[in-house]
């Protein structure tokens, strides 16, 4: 038998899925065979293997090979690709809305009016810069063959109001002197500021704004403020309405007796929230606590400072609700919504509460065009009649279409309420019975107090694990 015929006999090549690595293995344990580093490399080449041979490897063998009988001997090493780096817009300022922390004063104390730093730029100024994304690296198969590689994205600005981008499209400046502000779709705005020294009361009226609103001062029961960027306030706010296409904050807390509202398309910040009725496009974000309030947000309802307390009315939230205490001892009836946005859950009650009246009035309609029917069968069918009949029948077509494309609309949301891979209650504390968890179209009922607890969706059930 010759080498080659040898090799054959006893060694096995294998390429890895990747075509990283080749491994060599003995498939006969013959403590007579021997080969020479050179008839090792031949042997492996004949398999197609090309680069990142290992001749050290090679040499060891061919020296011992009983000491490799049994094992898998990487023979081969290609080089993998490298990915290139992704682009970002790397910002002049920090733009990040996370929970706001008060100045702290001596004696453990806070002051809340020192909290409101406002991102104030002039003119020209920049306001953030395009890091260009880089080129990947090809890697190489242990066969000769190019791995292609995955170059960076470009990242983009998204431009919002009073900014300009540089010929280059790489920097992006402010047009007036203003306040630093995301929109809606992360757009980045500078707008003028409407400050106000003192409360929003009938000295200074109701104020809707191009800009961003400041004030410092309580916000009073029965005024509105308006704003296309954000609003902040360094103070309290009663049972006013405040609109933003930006973001809203609140120093002092929102107490407001069940009357107005709070609507931003960002995030709502405040320390407390009390007996209100508060929306967020994306995040809630409460120091102390949420008490007797309806509050929704498109993504996440986050109450996790040293308080962290959630108890009574209704909390929705796209994604999460995260808090340290929910409920309390009495059983005070707090319920937790997660897993679908809840704009769908209005607007499917909505549908709901709609289609039961489309249903009565095409049952009326029906009856009445019955009726006319037998009349035109006895001949007894006026003119006035065959006018109401003709009309009836036009408002049963377009009832019986408008009822479908509910329905349709109600199986969309239906299914989105199945989609609550993301969506969690988390419990950082201590949950306490009479708390009602709903996720996605799923309901469960806490009965005992818990600690430290997850609820989420599984398999048809919402089930309780333990909070990491």
């Amino acid at each position: 038998m010759s080498t080659s015929e040898t090799l054959q006999s006893h060694l096995v090549v294998q390429l890895a899925q990747d075509k990283l690595t080749a491994t060599l293995q003995f498939n006969v344990a013959d403590e007579k065979f021997s080969c020479t580093q050179a008839q090792l490399e031949e042997f492996i080449k004949s398999h197609g293997i090309k680069t990142g041979i290992r001749q050290d490897v090679l040499r060891l063998i061919a020296m011992n090979p009983s000491a490799h009988f049994y094992s898998q001997n990487v023979i081969a090493q290609g080089e993998p690709p490298v990915s290139g780096q992704d682009g970002y817009i790397r910002y002049s300022y920090d733009m990040n809305e996370g929970e706001y922390r008060p100045v702290e004063i001596e004696g453990g104390k806070v002051d809340f009016k020192e909290v409101t730093q406002l991102k104030n730029v002039k003119r020209g100024q920049l306001l953030a810069e395009k890091v260009m994304a880089t080129a990947g690296k090809d890697g190489v198969a242990v066969t000769g063959e190019p791995i292609a590689c995955r170059n960076g994205k470009e990242a983009y600005f998204k431009v919002g109001k009073n900014v300009v981008l540089n010929p280059e499209q790489t920097a992006l400046y402010a047009t007036i002197d203003g306040l630093v502000s995301f929109t809606d779709k992360n757009k980045i705005n500078v707008f003028p500021v409407f400050e106000v020294n003192g409360d929003v009361d009938y000295k200074v009226g109701n104020i809707d704004f191009v800009g961003t609103v400041v004030i410092r001062g309580n916000v009073l029961t029965g005024f509105k403020i308006k704003a296309s960027g954000d609003i902040r306030i360094v103070g309290g706010v009663e049972g006013a309405i405040l609109e933003s296409d930006g973001s809203i904050e609140i120093t002092g807390g929102i107490l407001a007796s069940n009357k107005g509202y709070i609507k931003a398309l960002r995030n709502v910040k405040s320390t407390f929230i009390q007996d209100s009725n508060v929306t967020a496009g994306e995040d809630v974000i409460v120091s102390q606590s949420i008490m007797h309030s309806q509050v929704r947000a498109g993504r996440n309802v986050i109450c996790s400072g040293t308080k962290g307390l959630i108890v009574g009315g209704l909390v929705q939230a796209g994604d999460r609700v995260v808090a340290r205490t929910i409920g309390n001892t009495m059983s005070t009836a707090t319920t937790l919504e997660v897993g679908v946005r809840p704009e769908l859950r209005s607007e499917l009650a909505e549908l709901r509460a709609h289609n039961k009246l489309s249903a009565e009035n095409l049952d009326k309609t029906e009856k009445a065009l019955n009726l006319l029917d037998q009349l035109a069968a006895a001949g007894q069918l006026s003119q006035d009649k065959l006018a109401l009949r003709v009309k009836l029948s036009s408002t049963k077509r377009a009832t019986i279409e408008e009822i479908a494309l509910a329905k349709q609309r109600v199986l969309e949301i239906e299914k989105s309420l199945e989609d609550t891979d993301r969506a969690k209650v988390d419990v950082v504390n201590v949950i306490y019975g009479g708390t009602k968890i709903v996720i996605g179209r799923y309901t469960r009922f806490v009965k005992d107090e818990t600690s430290r607890v997850s609820f989420r969706y599984s398999e048809g059930d919402i089930i309780m694990a333990p909070y990491v």
